[in-house]
């Protein structure tokens, strides 16, 4: 079957809008010093305002999926930034705190579609190169976030003007989603890569079959499952590292900081890398090495040694990583059929924001409890666990195309 590489344009739109969901993120950790102020409330109000976006995202994140086929890809994201820069735009016009906490879940009600609809459109049409550095972006658009509101506040302008220039991203981006719409209606399947599954990026989503045959596909959950301790690793190793490399290993801020920098930065490169790579070995090759590479580098942090094999670790973490989600969201119609693709995505997109949110939440208590060294030992088991629930959704062969 002859296939065409993605159009430039969509390439270009999906990009951006990755570095759009970045940028929320990157925002509120610089703003927040200030936003505090300026509505009189504790420190530790930032917890209601991530729980609402964290419950907005995690609704949209999974009902996406499910609406996919109906509403269609181009509206569904067309709408959703319209959504998210209608809720920047309140995040820059709140009078309080309240109103701010409502924008927060308006604002992750249309990131988590988002999200959603642009892994699972891009699981069909786009190969393992763009699906990495697709990704990638997201990490810039963290990156971003953080410069554009110390520019702001540097400037001597309020925080307000941090989210407002991002809300007017937002419009633009929603815009050219809408003036697209038909071109996303064409999912034209991507050249399968090395090492896949025959055919298996060879067929475009069919006709959806009824939710429940999805539900009860043990594959679904299974991938759920892997999603949700993928995303736990990831951000448990960034949030913990700085405490253990200053408590548990001795490194001081300034260079610990930098080094939990590199951590973040090491996802960035290895996506862009590895993208390349994934298309010359094949996802499955990739995905099992990766796994592999993650347990290596969580033996690494885990171990009683100097600060320096630690921080390697950490490094050999982020590197193998970075091409885990992208590569697990390719992958998911080998795993449980392409008529059942949408829904999955939609699913596991959910379960990886509940499981970033969770678990490092969960190992956060656990090392202040106890020692700061067993964040080591708790990623070594994650990464196990990962490791065996891959193999175990990989065993089981997808339903036949319906």
């Amino acid at each position: 079957m002859s296939t065409t590489p993605p159009r430039a344009s969509l390439l270009l739109l999906a990009y951006l809008a990755f570095v759009s969901l970045g940028l929320p993120d990157g925002l509120i950790g610089v703003g927040w010093p200030s936003i505090r102020a300026d509505f009189g409330v504790p420190t530790g109000a930032v917890g209601l305002v991530l729980t609402a976006g964290t419950a907005g995202y995690l609704t949209s994140s999974v009902l996406a999926g499910f609406t996919l086929a109906r509403l269609g890809v181009g509206w569904l994201l067309a709408g959703s930034t319209l959504l998210a820069s209608l809720a920047l735009t309140g995040y820059a016009l709140s009078p309080g705190l309240v109103l701010l906490v409502g924008c927060a879940l308006v604002l992750g009600l249309g990131s988590g579609a988002i999200d959603s609809g642009l892994n699972a459109y891009a699981a069909g049409a786009f190969g393992p190169r763009h699906m990495n550095w697709m990704h990638a972006f997201f990490g810039l658009g963290v990156a971003l976030g953080p410069l554009i509101m110390t520019g702001a506040l540097s400037a001597g302008l309020s925080w307000r003007w941090g989210y407002a220039l991002v809300a007017a991203a937002q419009v633009a981006l929603a815009t050219a989603f809408a003036l697209t719409v038909r071109a996303w209606r064409d999912r034209t399947p991507a050249p399968a890569p090395a090492g896949s599954a025959p055919g298996a990026a060879a067929v475009a989503a069919p006709k959806a079959p009824p939710v429940r045959e999805t539900l009860r596909l043990p594959a679904v959950w299974l991938g759920a499952a892997a999603f949700a301790l993928y995303v736990a690793v990831e951000v448990a190793a960034g949030l913990w590292a700085f405490l253990l490399l200053t408590e548990g290993r001795g490194l001081g801020p300034a260079v610990a900081g930098v080094c939990v920098s590199g951590y973040w930065g090491s996802l960035f490169v290895g996506r862009v890398v590895q993208g390349v790579v994934s298309e010359r070995l094949g996802p499955a090759v990739v995905l099992r090495g990766s796994l592999l590479g993650m347990a290596v580098g969580a033996v690494l942090v885990a171990l009683p040694a100097p600060a320096w094999v630690a921080v390697a670790g950490l490094f050999v973490v982020g590197l193998a990583a970075a091409p885990v989600f992208p590569l697990l969201t390719l992958t998911t119609a080998e795993r449980v059929g392409a008529a059942h693709a949408d829904r999955t995505i939609g699913l596991q997109i959910g379960a990886a924001g509940l499981g970033g949110a969770l678990v490092p939440a969960g190992i956060g208590v656990l090392l202040g409890n106890t020692s700061v060294d067993l964040l080591g030992p708790a990623l070594v088991v994650l990464a196990l666990a990962l490791i065996a629930l891959h193999a175990a959704a990989a065993r089981r062969p997808a339903p036949a195309p319906g």
